[in-house]
């Protein structure tokens, strides 16, 4: 039998349904994979499109499915639907029961994985410590190992500008991040940082790199979106499945104006499909 990958179908107000099937109607999708699609776009219902995600998590948990590829939801249906998650990744680890996960964003020749998600930027470093840092960074080493990197080299981003300029422009560098950095040296040589962001994805982009760790989420994305806006594909790290999806939301402002692009469906379908080839 061939592996089968799930798609579910996202909110329905949103433009979910019409990127999917113009992704598996573009016959730009792998061919080596069966697809289905989870959800019908026909609900009146549109929390029923958080128990579609349910339903393949669990699905891929079972083995059913090799991969889930996730349509984009707003946080706010989440919420109404009985589910306060911060989005698709925090329920989609919550289901399958996981600690230590984190997003990574691919687009172009960049990897980004970040260590604090969507939370308000005042909350940031707050929420940073060594631990969790020392912990994204060995998932994005592991991704990039699914990626057939033999030896990653992984840039780790600081968080204040020149990363901290010695502390007169901040102390979390010195504090938190580069004894994550040390520590997590000790098993990755190619560990490097803190560097200032500002130039950090310009190495990257030239092949310095092949993974940035960033602090927050607009610092990794905004530099990913530049180059990748129409093409990028958000990968959760640290689930037992492949879970993959567009790098956008739901744009209720086109919905049903049958003008989305389904670039970024397309190459979120195939990295799953990518990656279950490596696994």
């Amino acid at each position: 039998m061939r592996r089968r990958i799930g798609i579910t179908l996202g909110d329905v107000a949103g433009i979910g349904p019409e990127i999917v099937a113009k992704a598996l109607a573009s016959g730009k999708v792998d061919k080596r994979f069966d697809y289905e699609v989870i959800g019908n776009p026909r609900t009146k219902r549109r929390a029923d499109a958080v128990s579609w995600i349910v339903l393949g998590a669990r699905r891929c948990l079972s083995g059913e499915l090799i991969a889930l590829v996730t349509a984009p939801i707003s946080k706010q249906l989440l919420h109404d639907a009985g589910y306060h998650f911060e989005g698709h990744t925090e329920l989609l680890a919550h289901i399958a029961r996981t600690k230590r996960f984190a997003m990574m964003l691919v687009g172009g020749p960049l990897r980004v994985a970040l260590v604090t998600i969507h939370v308000p930027l005042a909350k940031v470093p707050q929420l940073l410590s060594t631990k969790r840092i020392v912990e994204v960074i060995e998932l994005c080493h592991d991704a990039c190992k699914r990626f057939r990197i033999r030896r990653p080299k992984i840039g780790v981003a600081g968080l204040n500008p020149h990363a901290g300029e010695g502390g007169l422009l901040g102390g979390e560098e010195r504090r938190i991040i580069a004894p994550a950095i040390r520590r997590a040296a000790r098993r990755f040589p190619g560990v490097t940082g803190p560097w200032s962001a500002d130039t950090l994805f310009h190495k990257a982009y030239h092949g310095e790199f092949d993974a940035v760790v960033a602090m927050y989420h607009d610092q990794g994305l905004a530099p990913l979106k530049m180059i990748a806006f129409n093409s990028g594909v958000n990968v959760t790290l640290g689930l037992p499945f492949i879970r993959t999806s567009p790098d956008h939301g739901t744009a209720f402002d086109i919905a049903g104006k049958g003008i989305a692009n389904p670039a970024s469906m397309i190459a979120a379908i195939n990295l799953a499909a990518r990656l279950a080839r490596v696994r």
